[in-house]
């Protein structure tokens, strides 16, 4: 299911395009200024956004400046600037497409259908996503808010293993099994400490909370 957060300030438009989006099967959170539109992205698990640019609070264009800083979510623009020159504003700022108000759902869909197929294209390789990872699993790498993040294969392994089941608790146990292929007995401290070295790698793309502890447990994602 596709997580999308619409940015629009008109109610009846930000309603009626969540409500299209969630019969054909979408996740949608709603924000109705530039200002709310960043918080919510900042919480992250986003595959798409879809956003005004006559925002109160923080412009359209503020809010996908600050994201491209960070991230290559596909966004697309909602706006009734008609101008040639503002599309290509908007298009050199960041933005994946560009749609005129007052537009059809029905196109709106199909252009969202499209930048999603485009963000799931990895050449060389199959894709894993969580929220903001990308994991290539035939080239074991992570790619977190847009930033690649250098992992050791039994990193790589650990990190796929709890994406690839994101709301399963794992013991350490279970992770050293998996990842190493080994079922003797592990000392807690081996996980552990892999575990801490990978939230330090993660720590510069702001995801290094995504793995959370359960305590006497293991570990799991946080959703």
């Amino acid at each position: 299911m596709p997580h999308i957060l619409i940015v629009e300030d008109d109610t009846d438009i930000n309603n009626s395009t969540a409500q299209y989006l969630r019969r054909q099967g979408c996740v949608c959170a709603q924000a109705f200024s530039g200002t709310e539109g960043r918080m919510l992205w900042r919480e992250g698990g986003f595959d798409l956004l879809l956003v005004d640019l006559m925002l109160p609070g923080l412009s359209g264009g503020e809010l996908i400046a600050g994201i491209r800083q960070t991230s290559p979510v596909p966004i697309i623009v909602l706006s009734a600037r008609t101008e040639l020159s503002d599309k290509v504003e908007l298009l050199g700022l960041g933005a994946d497409d560009y749609l005129t108000k007052p537009y059809q759902l029905e196109e709106l869909w199909a252009r969202i259908l499209v930048q999603l197929r485009h963000a799931s294209a990895v050449p060389g390789g199959e894709l894993l996503r969580f929220r903001d990872w990308a994991l290539n699993l035939d080239e074991m790498t992570l790619t977190a808010a847009g930033q690649p993040v250098n992992l050791t294969a039994h990193e790589f392994k650990i990190v796929e293993l709890l994406a690839g089941h994101p709301k399963r608790v794992f013991t350490k146990q279970q992770i050293y099994e998996a990842v190493w292929g080994d079922r003797c007995a592990v000392e807690d401290k081996t996980i552990s400490v892999h575990v801490s070295n990978i939230r330090a790698k993660l720590r510069p793309s702001g995801t290094e909370g995504y793995i959370q502890t359960v305590w006497g447990i293991g570990f799991k994602l946080a959703q």
